[in-house]
C-alpha cells in the first residue's frame, strides 16, 4: 500500500470517527446537558456548604471564646471600685458565664463548640446550685463524638449523682471512666474519684484498695502522689 494510500484511509477514518462522535452527541444531547448542569449544581452546593460551614464555625468559635473569658475574668478586690469585665464574686461570674454559654449551645449545638457549650453551661449550672440543669446540660455535652470532651462531661455527671445521693450511678460512671480513659480523663483519676465516693460512704476497704492500684500504675505522676497521701492519712 502506497503512502498515498494510507494517508487516505487515516483521513477516512477520522472522518467516520468524528461524525460518529457527532452522531452520538447528537443523539445523547438531552442527557449531556443534563449531567453538566447537575454536576455544576452540586458543586456549587458543595462550595457554599463549605464557606457557610467555615463563617457558623469561626461565628460559634469566636462566640464560646467570649463566654470562657466570661468564665475566666478576674473578681474585684474588696474594696476596689469596679471595672467593667471584673466581677464582684463568683456567683455573678458563673451567672453571667452560664448565660452566655447557654445562648451559644443553642444557636450552635450542631458544632463542636456547641457541644462544648454545652460542657461549661453545665458546669456554670452547677457552680450556682441548679443541678437538674446542670445534668442535663452534661449528658448533651456526654453524647458528643468527642471523647474527650464526652468523658469530661460523665465525670462531672459523676459528681452530680454522688452530691444527689445517687452513688450507685455515680460508681457506674466512674467504673465506665476507668475502662475507657481519654487525655481529659485518666483512668487514675476517675478511680481516685471513685475511691473518695468509697470512702465517703464508709467502705474503707474498697477505697484503700483503689487507692494502692492508682499508686502503683502512677508511682511518678500526680494521681500516684494523691494516692499515696490518701493511703497514707488512713493508716
Amino acid at each position: 500500500m502506497d503512502t498515498q494510500t494510507r494517508h487516505a484511509l487515516k483521513k477516512d477514518n477520522l472522518a467516520l470517527a468524528t461524525a460518529s462522535s457527532v452522531n452520538w452527541l447528537s443523539g445523547h444531547r438531552s442527557g449531556i446537558v443534563r449531567w453538566a448542569v447537575t454536576a455544576v449544581v452540586v458543586l456549587v452546593l458543595v462550595i457554599a456548604g463549605s464557606i457557610f460551614w467555615t463563617v457558623r464555625s469561626s461565628a460559634a468559635n469566636s462566640a464560646l471564646g467570649a463566654a470562657l473569658d466570661i468564665y475566666t475574668a478576674p473578681l474585684a478586690m474588696p474594696g476596689a471600685p469596679q471595672e467593667k469585665g471584673i466581677y464582684a464574686t463568683a456567683s455573678d461570674r458563673s451567672k453571667e458565664a452560664n448565660r452566655q454559654f447557654v445562648a451559644v449551645a443553642k444557636q450552635y449545638g450542631w458544632l463542636s463548640e456547641g457541644a462544648k457549650a454545652h460542657y461549661f453551661a453545665g458546669v456554670t449550672y452547677e457552680e450556682l446550685g441548679q443541678t437538674a440543669s446542670a445534668e442535663t446540660e452534661l449528658k448533651t455535652a456526654a453524647g458528643s463524638w468527642n471523647r474527650n470532651l464526652s468523658n469530661l462531661a460523665k465525670l462531672a455527671l459523676a459528681g452530680i449523682y454522688h452530691q444527689t445521693a445517687r452513688d450507685a450511678q455515680a460508681i457506674e460512671a466512674y467504673t465506665a471512666l476507668a475502662a475507657k480513659p481519654s487525655e481529659t480523663v485518666s483512668a487514675s483519676v476517675a478511680q481516685l474519684d471513685l475511691a473518695d465516693l468509697y470512702a465517703a460512704a464508709g467502705k474503707q476497704d474498697e477505697a484503700r484498695a483503689l487507692w494502692a492500684k492508682v499508686k502503683d500504675a502512677d508511682k511518678e505522676g500526680a494521681a500516684g502522689s494523691i494516692a499515696s497521701e490518701r493511703l497514707a492519712a488512713k493508716q
